[in-house]
């Protein structure tokens, strides 16, 4: 295939504001003419992260609940056992808040809400007892309770109720009145509270801190185990994203688990349980039917590249199992490709034989990337390392100026661009006949179109982190100056286009594949960086 060098130019932000434009060479395939988009050309933009996400512990919990009461009482000028309960009620979503205020107002807002607010002129009471609708005793003015709606009963029948509530595990205590749907002063609770249950008291203050993380759709718990005692929150509306806890467990803010993109939730969860499922089935036939399409041999391969050589003489891909010839690179074999899978065709084919086969193809192909992951994460990784001390402590020349960041960079990129390959395998097994994902019949037409889309930048990935797998295991302390220079130039191009393909794989996914679904799913924005890594929260 010919080639030519091509140059590409990247904008970087030094941190004074300006950019610095750094022209960057590489040899380039006819196919990847027009690969890199002009947005494209940055490493990151600002639109492809999600807001900044926080780590809450149970300290700075108070304070971060405390500040969402704030803005909604200053909001709208309301006691903050009512702005707890606006807040409640749309699950902390200020934007719900500002989006129904502006199109209902205030009081119709409250209202829904279940929130009374007091009159503002009460008429004093003329005799000097009440007389309690729950006990039917008379009480002097001081030992009953009034709440927002009017509302009145004997301190001993309120404190009850408000035992009994909490230990129901209720938060949102409403009054005793019958049909009355007000939510009770959260001051007089605490106040009744104290004086006969201190106990309960106290938890009734733990329940309205654990409403902050239960009934926030920005606020999930990490995963960790044992349990680290942290909170992630994530800006509104960042529902779909991945983050990381200081504590070192990244996660999917979705659905809690593992981070997964490109594949969405509910795909992945099918793929995982399946896995489990056939597993030692499909194990055994990964490891022991690799047969020659010649002399249908058995082959165990147990190293070098993915051509083999059969005794028969029989050249195969190791990937597909497919017929080959013997010329080949690095990265490919002439004229093969084999990253789409084909169905069999003809009325003999044994249908539960070819699912089989299907499932064995992806399966196999997502093992493959997951299997080089791990790899690189343990054998690449330390020699990365390594050489990027020895770059910064030998080479001192006026070329060799800079911190050898660039290579530890080109090695992050190497490592999220193999689990986006292995997790593509996973998404395209139930996108394109997986059986148990449903695309509306009236778009088999795009769904041909976005495949072969798909499948294009899922080939072009394959190839290019392949190419970066091999620059990056480079012993670069063994060149000259002159070729280090051009490494670098080499692998950080190489890592730019990495992660340029993959957001161009991950927009194929959510602008041209999802929409095609029955059911609709979505997934996290692409990171370049990995999972968004939460900050501790301090507060104000």
């Amino acid at each position: 295939m010919a080639s030519d060098r091509r140059y590409y130019y990247f904008e970087e932000d030094d941190g004074d504001g300006e950019e610095e434009v750094e022209w960057l060479a590489m040899e380039a395939d006819e196919d990847d003419v027009g690969l890199l988009e002009e947005d494209d050309l940055h490493l990151r933009l600002p639109d492809d992260r999600p807001a900044d996400c926080w780590a809450i512990t149970q300290e700075s919990l108070p304070v971060a609940q405390q500040q969402d009461l704030s803005m909604v009482m200053n909001l709208l000028n309301i006691k903050q056992h009512h702005a707890r309960t606006l807040l409640i009620h749309h699950r902390w979503k200020m934007h719900c808040i500002y989006d129904h205020l502006d199109r209902k107002g205030r009081d119709r807002m409250l209202s829904e809400a279940c929130i009374i607010l007091p009159k503002n002129s009460m008429s004093a009471a003329s005799s000097t007892s009440v007389t309690c609708n729950v006990c039917f005793e008379d009480f002097s003015m001081t030992d009953v309770s009034t709440m927002d709606c009017g509302h009145c009963f004997c301190n001993d029948c309120w404190t009850e109720h408000f035992f009994a509530s909490i230990n129901t595990g209720n938060k949102q205590i409403r009054c005793m009145e019958v049909k009355c749907k007000a939510i009770c002063d959260e001051d007089i609770v605490r106040r009744l509270l104290s004086l006969k249950y201190p106990a309960a008291s106290k938890r009734f203050n733990l329940l309205l801190l654990e409403s902050y993380l239960e009934d926030n759709d920005s606020v999930k718990w990490c995963p960790s185990a044992p349990h680290c005692g942290r909170a992630i929150q994530v800006g509104t509306g960042e529902r779909y994203c991945e983050v990381a806890c200081p504590c070192g467990v990244s996660f999917c803010f979705n659905c809690a688990g593992q981070v997964h993109s490109p594949c969405p939730c509910a795909i992945w969860e099918k793929w995982k349980a399946k896995g489990h499922g056939d597993s030692d089935s499909v194990k055994w036939i990964l490891a022991n039917t690799k047969s020659c399409p010649k002399c249908s041999k058995p082959i165990e391969k147990n190293g070098g590249c993915n051509l083999v050589h059969c005794k028969c003489g029989q050249c195969l891909c190791w990937l597909c199992g497919g017929p080959t010839g013997r010329e080949h690179t690095w990265d490919s074999i002439s004229g093969h490709s084999c990253n789409r899978y084909k169905e069999e065709n003809g009325d003999k084919v044994d249908t539960s034989r070819q699912q089989m086969q299907r499932y064995t193809h992806y399966w196999d192909r997502y093992n493959i990337h997951a299997g080089s992951y791990k790899v690189e994460q343990k054998d690449l990784g330390p020699a990365v390392e390594e050489q990027v001390k020895k770059l910064e402590s030998n080479l001192t020349g006026p070329k060799m100026n800079w911190d050898g960041s660039w290579l530890a960079m080109a090695y992050q990129s190497l490592l999220a661009s193999r689990q986006v390959l292995s997790r593509s395998y996973a998404f395209a097994y139930y996108m394109f006949g997986g059986g148990e994902v449903k695309t509306h019949p009236s778009e088999r037409a795009s769904l041909a179109v976005a495949q072969n889309l798909f499948e294009d930048r899922q080939e072009q990935l394959e190839r290019h982190v392949e190419h970066l797998s091999k620059e990056l295991a480079t012993d670069l302390l063994g060149l000259p100056e002159e070729e280090i220079v051009l490494k670098k130039v080499e692998i950080a191009n190489l890592a730019k286009i990495v992660q340029a393909i993959c957001g161009q794989l991950y927009r194929c996914i959510q602008d041209e594949l999802l929409p095609l679904l029955v059911q609709p799913m979505n997934i996290a924005a692409y990171q370049p960086d990995g999972p968004d890594k939460a900050k501790e929260f301090i507060g104000a």
